[in-house]
């Protein structure tokens, strides 16, 4: 296939997990894995990956293929924030479902997209097991609810509004409060920029990385005196 895969090889300032390399096409996959035995260590797990990502000199860009069924709120939006704070080039793909905390993980990429059958579910925030009936029990899921809109709203182009809308609506889920929205929804309401696939994201991630090099080239020409010029392809 023209395709090299390694795992575990040092390459430039560290060891990656799995490094696919094509050849042919001087371009390479390389992949982070990582593993925690307990959950509470899973939301530190993948904020290290994000650091060595940031880091690693090889590493030209990120793709997030996402599928979520939901999941701890408050890790989720904290590497959301890592990756809206990434300088490297990112590019969000929601394939199958982008659920609850998956909704701010997608728009925190640079670029956002969603299969044509993929959906996206809009709910209030929630707790299940033990709640305290307080009203302080109220204000911290109405901050944490607030923070979560706030990001969306920042990082997409939909309204707060109509983001709150879809998160409060009654009668879309059977036994829930909240929105489904399908890929044309999701992209019609500001939500996601396009619709896409997996060739379309990656597509547009090298785009992003060969704009990234060019601007890098150029402003070290202008350094020197120069000016860079990009090959027209």
């Amino acid at each position: 296939t023209g395709l090299d895969l390694e795992s575990n090889q040092e390459k430039g300032l560290g060891r990656a997990d799995i490094t696919i390399e094509d050849g042919l096409n001087k371009r390479a996959v390389i992949i982070e894995l990582k593993y925690s035995k307990e959950y509470r260590d899973l939301e530190a797990r993948a904020e290290e990956a994000l650091a060595q990502i940031e880091e690693n000199e090889e590493i030209d860009g990120l793709l997030l293929l996402l599928n979520t069924v939901g999941g701890d709120i408050e890790a989720g939006l904290a590497i959301a924030e890592l990756v809206s704070g990434m300088k490297k080039p990112t590019v969000s793909l929601v394939l199958g479902g982008g659920h609850s905390i998956g909704v701010p993980l997608a728009v925190a990429a640079r670029h956002c997209m969603i299969a044509p059958t993929a959906g996206m579910t809009i709910h209030p925030v929630r707790m299940s097991g033990t709640v305290v009936s307080a009203p302080a029990t109220f204000q911290y899921f109405n901050r944490i609810q607030n923070q979560i809109v706030d990001f969306v709203v920042a990082n997409s182009h939909i309204s707060k509004q109509q983001f709150t809308d879809y998160m409060m609506a009654t009668g879309e889920l059977a036994t829930d409060v909240g929105t489904v929205l399908y890929g044309k929804e999701a992209v019609s309401c500001g939500l996601i920029e396009r619709l896409g696939s997996l060739s379309d994201a990656l597509d547009c991630l090298h785009q992003m990385v060969a704009e990234r090099r060019n601007s890098a080239r150029n402003e070290e020409m202008q350094k020197k005196g120069g000016n860079f010029q990009p090959p027209v392809l």
